[in-house]
């Protein structure tokens, strides 16, 4: 299995006290560090995205911002989107890794890719940086994936919502958008009512989820709307915004997941899509100590292995809350 990982991504700064810090990555080499000494990982260094690549979703006058604003000092770009010096260069090579990722697997050379990447990238609009994310690397590769004939399911687990993920592909065909997420949580969209405009209805799909949530209210959305959606949809590769942020450790977040139930989706969702074409994104995910833990259950399912580094959770609210939606969604399809 690859992995994707490079010193340059900690040299993305973001300040004293920001919870999008460097030490992120260091608690995720922590959860591979036993998967490691197993053997099965081959390290891979990300080369950049170039401008022709990134402008598959976003504009040249955002590409050419985030360069801009790239320079020496910390600057916000919004209320809570910091760049510094090095920003752009990181949030080229993150969307690079993903290019880099689909052709090694379109090459056979392993079963699947897991992407240890930062700045985050699923809130990042085709024109707008925003909730810590420059560029939206899960989109850049999707765009890539489709423009080339393939279809694709971007599944998000990100406990906020991927308004930029969503908003790129919300009039295509051709990519499947589906996210569990908090709600109500930043940004704020994300309703069940989401469902994409044009030639693209249909193909997104929001699961809004109470805070405190576990993994057995997850297990039975993703029975009864997000893998009816996947087998409909007949992905050709499956791109995961794993965001570690849904743990009930996280310190912006009030979802109750752990690392097992983390773990146990990921097996799940790599099981409904062709083998040897999923790649996991490292998105959010605030708390040090569950990052490690995730990112372990993660790559621990991609290589096929049951890891629980904490037990699978059940019971809590939102109760009869995948029915509900299962019901909303087949009355807006008839």
């Amino acid at each position: 299995m690859l992995v994707y990982t490079d010193e340059r991504f900690l040299d993305h700064e973001t300040g004293a006290g920001h919870p999008e810090r460097p030490e992120r990555l260091v608690a995720v080499e922590e959860g591979l560090a036993p998967l490691d000494r197993a053997g099965g990982l081959v390290r891979v260094t990300p080369v950049p995205a170039s401008d022709a690549d990134l402008t598959r979703v976003h504009t040249t006058e955002h590409v050419h911002g985030v360069d801009g604003a790239s320079r020496p000092g910390l600057h916000h770009v919004d209320a809570d989107t910091v760049v510094g010096p090095h920003s752009a260069s990181a949030a080229r090579l993150a969307s690079g890794a993903g290019l880099d990722a689909v052709a090694r697997l379109r090459a056979a050379e392993a079963d699947a890719a897991f992407l240890a990447v930062r700045p985050p990238g699923h809130h990042a609009t085709g024109d707008r940086a925003m909730g810590f994310c420059l560029f939206n690397h899960v989109a850049v590769a999707a765009a890539a994936l489709a423009e080339a004939g393939d279809r694709v399911a971007v599944v998000d687990l990100d406990a906020h919502h991927g308004n930029g993920t969503q908003a790129i592909f919300e009039r295509s065909a051709e990519v499947l958008y589906a996210s569990w997420h908090q709600w109500p949580l930043y940004p704020g969209t994300g309703a069940a009512d989401e469902v994409g405009s044009g030639a693209g209805r249909g193909t997104t799909l929001n699961v809004p989820l109470p805070a405190g949530a576990t993994g057995e209210r997850y297990l039975e959305t993703l029975e009864l709307l997000v893998g009816p959606a996947l087998e409909a949809h007949r992905p050709d590769w499956l791109l995961v915004s794993a965001g570690f942020d849904a743990h009930r450790r996280d310190p912006l977040t009030d979802l109750g997941l752990t690392s097992g139930d983390v773990g146990v989706l990921v097996a799940r969702l790599v099981s409904l899509v062709p083998p040897g074409r999923t790649i996991v994104f490292l998105e959010g995910g605030y708390d040090l100590t569950a990052v490690a833990a995730c990112t372990e259950a993660t790559v621990g399912a991609l290589l096929g292995v049951t890891i629980h580094p904490e037990a699978p959770t059940s019971g809590g609210p939102g109760e009869g809350t995948a029915r509900r939606l299962a019901q909303l969604r087949s009355r807006r399809d008839t």
